[in-house]
């Protein structure tokens, strides 16, 4: 494997997770436009139904097995936290700033340090808790920010109440995901995961869906595609390289919110988006040490 001559890490890897990153930002943007068009429910609903049929082709096509009912049951649960995680991740996407959502987002690591003590017996390191403190202190900084703006709305205050509940279930997720990687390949959990969504969300769908227009299909396709190919390389890196290189590339996701932000939506990023987000930041990376499985931040997963 191919490493840096001066740190060490391995190049290919930390590259690859860095363009991964790249293109699961670039889908965040386009599911914002998505979400404002159509609404949350029916741009998640198409888009699993779309990522169950291009994951399923895969899982059929190569060498596979029926999952057992017990792994069934863990694909299907962990189906419902991470349908709950994306649901609300979007709908407090459509209301905020692209950059003041992801930097919100990287405080799942650190309640999921304190629920795999819960739910897994892990000790509660030292780490752990000023890296709560450091993330705790900077979501009240990006709080702050908001209450502090003339025209703060309440779809604002909301939203970042809806992300801040998609963090606390994909912390769940995260040690979910644990249990599952055990059990099954990437492609199966791809596969049974979106489906398991579709089916649950398609219950609603006599009331909730519709049609989606002729020329969003397009942006969908491309939502999926990059979701797939950017779940797929992250996947690649992390059986490549130890978590220590790759989880410090993965907050270049807070880069490119400021820029696609701007870029596509001419968001501006006030002084304590990014404060709160550093701090976030510097937590996630001191959590890191205290366990490294556990810090991965949300864009790994939808």
């Amino acid at each position: 494997m191919k490493t840096s001559s001066l740190t060490g890490a391995p190049t290919i890897p930390v590259l690859i997770c860095a363009l991964a990153i790249f293109l699961l930002s670039a889908m965040d943007v386009a599911m914002k436009v998505l979400v404002l068009a159509v609404g949350v429910y029916n741009t998640v609903l198409w888009r699993s139904m779309l990522a169950a049929l291009v994951a399923g082709a895969g899982w059929s096509a190569g060498p596979r097995t029926l999952p057992t009912i017990p792994v069934l049951g863990l694909h299907a649960l962990r189906a419902v936290i991470v349908g709950i995680v994306i649901l609300c991740f979007f709908w407090g996407l459509a209301r905020l700033p692209l950059a003041e959502a992801i930097g919100l987002s990287f405080i799942a690591p650190l309640f999921a340090l304190f629920l795999a003590a819960l739910l897994l017996g892990e000790r509660i390191r030292r780490q752990a808790i000023w890296a709560s403190m450091a993330g705790l202190a900077g979501v009240a900084i990006i709080m702050a920010g908001q209450f502090g703006r003339a025209s703060y709305s309440q779809d604002a205050v909301l939203g970042t109440a809806s992300v801040l509940v998609s963090t606390v279930f994909y912390a769940y997720n995260l040690v979910l995901a644990r249990q599952q990687a055990l059990l099954a390949k990437p492609i199966e959990i791809m596969f049974f995961q979106n489906l398991a969504i579709a089916v649950i969300l398609g219950l609603a769908a006599p009331w909730l869906a519709v049609a989606l227009p002729a020329n969003l299909w397009l942006p969908l396709a491309g939502v999926t595609a990059l979701s797939l190919v950017g779940q797929f390389l992250m996947s690649w890196s992390y059986a490549r390289a130890e978590a220590q290189y790759l989880i410090p590339t993965e907050y270049s996701a807070f880069i490119w919110a400021v820029a696609l932000g701007w870029l596509i939506f001419e968001e501006a990023v006030t002084w304590t988006t990014l404060a709160g987000a550093c701090l976030i930041i510097a937590g996630c990376l001191i959590a890191m040490r205290a366990n490294p499985r556990l810090a991965e931040p949300i864009e790994a997963t939808i």
